[in-house]
């Protein structure tokens, strides 16, 4: 199992990283400090290898000496791009400059800062981000036409931007731990999930938990040994995704199998019982954004299955699982 794991967050690694150079200036403000650790945050978050530059003192920021500067950068390779904040005191912009080695050129576009918006900062660095993706994307789509038409000649080589679906995927891998309410469990199971952002709120996925411990349920009459695996598809409604932390509410359903093995005392004879139920799963969560492109998620869920099970000792229910169980899973992600 463990070697599946890995060759899973391997999977999910980027074939290339690009990077992006983020100036910071000579001296600093609050305002500036959490601009630069929005924007470095979110670049990390979508795949971006960041570097940090420190501005010189001649060279205001913004000022008519950004593409000579730039240009420097440039001309050391193994830089992508370059995002530098405008302002004095407080960042009222930011530039971004694409740097395009066929045929060499610099591109700039400029996102404003919104200042009467709650979270300015982080708005400022989402939309940064943003337009600096879709730059690559047309400049990607730009070289994929030239090199479909007649003469036109494929450049392997050249660095190229992440594609638009970059943050739109991701494999989480971790622990779940499951109960009932009445006599079975806990039990702890490896869990693994895929998860497909259709907007920044708005997360569907899909999730397999199995393979793990079984839960012991025993009495005088005997003893019974229960085992569950369920898979679900759902979706969660994440708020304050821009935040590094940020909470959210999941729904899914999906189905539930739970295999019985029952030994008892002679002349009593014990059986076997697999039973598949359809199961609804309602959680609750918090995330957190960790360093690259790693998100770590902890998630508290109740679970209902239609039919749930019933563990008998001769005429006697002495557990039940399903109706409903608890369970607590531990997950990490990686966003290609």
């Amino acid at each position: 199992m463990i070697p599946l794991l890995w060759a899973m967050l391997l999977w999910a690694a980027p074939a290339h990283a690009v990077t992006v150079a983020v100036v910071a200036p000579p001296r600093s403000t609050p305002e500036w400090t959490e601009t630069l650790s929005r924007l470095h945050g979110e670049l990390l978050s979508v795949g971006f290898d960041v570097r940090m530059v420190r501005l010189l003192e001649d060279l205001g920021p913004g000022g008519a000496d950004s593409r000579s500067w730039v240009e420097e950068l440039a001309t050391e390779g193994e830089i992508d791009a370059v995002i530098n904040i405008v302002g004095d005191v407080v960042p009222v912009a930011v530039d971004i400059w694409v740097i395009e080695q066929s045929p060499p050129h610099l591109e700039v576009s400029r996102v404003a800062r919104e200042p009467d918006t709650r979270n300015a900062s982080a708005r400022l660095a989402i939309r940064a981000v943003e337009v600096l993706r879709s730059t690559f994307l047309e400049n990607d789509m730009a070289r994929r036409r030239r090199d479909d038409e007649p003469g036109g000649n494929p450049t392997p080589d050249e660095p190229r931007g992440p594609p638009a679906h970059r943050e739109s995927l991701g494999v989480e891998l971790g622990v779940a731990a499951l109960t009932s309410l009445d006599g079975v469990g806990p039990v702890l199971m490896p869990i693994v999930q895929l998860e497909g952002k259709a907007r920044p709120w708005l997360v569907v996925h899909a999730a397999l938990a199995g393979l793990g411990s079984r839960a012991s349920v025993a009495t005088t009459a005997g003893q019974a040994r229960v085992a569950q695996q369920y898979g679900v598809l759902g979706a969660g409604y994440h708020l304050r995704s821009d935040e590094r932390a940020w909470p959210f509410v999941t729904l899914a359903a999906g189905a539930l199998r739970t295999s019985v093995e029952g030994e008892a005392e002679t002349p009593r004879v014990g059986h076997t019982v697999d039973e598949w139920s359809f199961l609804l799963d309602g959680g609750l969560g918090l995330g957190l954004r960790l360093p690259e492109r790693y998100t770590l998620a902890l998630t508290a869920h109740v679970q209902v299955a239609e039919p749930y099970v019933a563990v008998h000792f001769v005429d006697a229910i002495v557990a039940t699982s399903g109706h409903p169980n608890l369970a607590l899973t531990l997950t990490v992600g990686a966003w290609p």
